[in-house]
């Protein structure tokens, strides 16, 4: 189904764009809202991404590429706003969830978590937040992270912390495990957090 709207979209198509924006705008703003650290500054960024979508969606070669592209447009317009914003302090965000949504769930110890994991999250490089916030917030493989950064695949794993046990498997594993999936991705920042202090202080 998105093939086709994609498939459309790129004919000029605006209710079949429309419909890609709609299924698409709340990830995204995840997204940047994480790597951002800032509801307004992520806000402006999707709206960013979104408009180059619009503009050079022409440009996609693959319609099954579209998810992928958008991501590579939302982080990359993160990118920029932080620069513009870099001495802007971090404002810390409280995950509060929606009782109106459909199919919502009461994960109290996933959200205690989660904010938890966001604040710690905040404190790290936002080079390393991205490559953070794309494979575990996403369930990314860390290939396809590097792709949408554009960077190797190996600059990736450099700025995420090694969780797999050493047998090579996947370390937040399937995506129901909601609550043991927070606990490691805390541990994960708490390696990342504890790196970046030692190397801010070797610099010092």
């Amino acid at each position: 189904m998105q093939r086709e709207l994609v498939t459309l979209a790129m004919t000029g198509h605006h209710e079949a764009f429309t419909r890609l924006v709609d299924d698409s705008v709340e990830r995204q703003y995840a997204v940047a809202r994480l790597i951002l650290r800032d509801t307004d500054l992520a806000r402006d960024a999707v709206q960013e991404a979104l408009v180059s979508a619009s503009r050079n969606l022409r440009s996609l070669r693959d319609p099954d590429a579209w998810d992928a592209w958008l991501h590579r447009l939302t982080v990359w317009a993160c990118y920029r706003l932080a620069r513009k914003e870099r001495r802007r302090a971090v404002v810390e965000l409280h995950v509060v969830p929606n009782p109106d949504r459909p199919g919502a769930i009461d994960h109290t110890a996933e959200l205690a978590g989660r904010d938890r994991v966001e604040r710690r999250l905040g404190e790290l490089p936002i080079d390393q937040r991205a490559v953070i916030v794309l494979q575990f917030h996403l369930d990314l493989s860390l290939t396809e992270a590097a792709e949408i950064l554009n960077i190797p695949v190996g600059t990736a794993k450099s700025r995420v912390p090694a969780l797999d046990g050493g047998d090579g498997s996947q370390p937040f594993g399937s995506s129901d495990r909601r609550t043991e999936r927070v606990g490691e991705r805390e541990r994960a920042l708490l390696q990342a957090q504890d790196g970046h202090v030692r190397d801010r202080a070797e610099v010092e």
